[in-house]
């Protein structure tokens, strides 16, 4: 009797950890949303990033248009770009969050996004970005799902935000798309000569707010 509840045990915790691990993987590669409640309401693209969900400037023009107001209830455009970036030009509506404290802030610790929802039959939706969608965007897109993740973890694979994207291409894809959409009008790199200073101070200010080392050269690409 007790080997085979052993057995049991042993099967139980094998078949759990393997439906753990194709849910995980489902997150990337599945047509489900990842808590597989439903499908994607948006079109996606493909992306450097195969762990993470992507659309294009064209499909967030779109979005901000309202033509996907029959499936979309409400989204959040999270730029994580420095704020001396933000103010140079920014997608009209977009939050600027550059740092992992702040998106727990935003999202975690507060229900402000959630509680906007008004028919539970469309979707909620976040959409991250920094100029190119390299580096920051999706690190900070990934730091969300993580979080969200441990939060729900005596409920997997329920998620308190099951749909998030990147913007395949950063702003600076988006600016070149549609400008019309920026606020103000114009784009202004990391690498801007006229902010050094703010370029340190920033990179300063998210190594110890993120609790993590930097790449320069990652950093580079971001």
């Amino acid at each position: 009797m007790l080997l085979g509840i052993i057995i049991n045990n042993c099967f139980s915790f094998y078949l759990q950890n393997s439906i753990k691990a194709a849910l995980s993987l489902g997150d990337a590669s599945s047509d489900l949303i990842a808590d597989f409640s439903a499908p994607y309401a948006l079109p996606r693209c493909k992306s450097k990033h195969s762990d993470l969900q992507a659309i294009s400037p064209e499909t967030v023009s779109n979005l901000i248009r309202g033509e996907y107001s029959e499936v979309i209830d409400n989204y959040v455009i999270v730029d994580c770009r420095y704020p001396y970036e933000y103010e140079g030009g920014h997608i009209e509506g977009a939050q600027n969050i550059y740092t992992k404290s702040d998106i727990l802030d935003r999202f975690m610790k507060s229900d402000e996004f959630t509680s906007k929802a008004v028919d539970s039959n469309k979707k909620n939706v976040i959409i991250f970005h920094c100029e190119f969608s390299s580096e920051r965007g999706p690190k900070m897109c990934r730091y969300l799902r993580e979080s969200d993740r441990k939060e729900n973890a005596d409920q997997y694979p329920r998620l308190t935000y099951p749909e998030i994207y990147i913007l395949e291409g950063g702003y600076k894809a988006f600016y070149e798309h549609e400008s019309s959409q920026c606020t103000p009008q114009t784009y202004k790199p990391m690498l801007h000569a006229d902010h050094s200073q703010d370029l340190k101070h920033f990179r300063a200010k998210t190594k110890s707010m993120n609790g993590s080392r930097c790449n320069r050269r990652r950093m580079l690409r971001c």
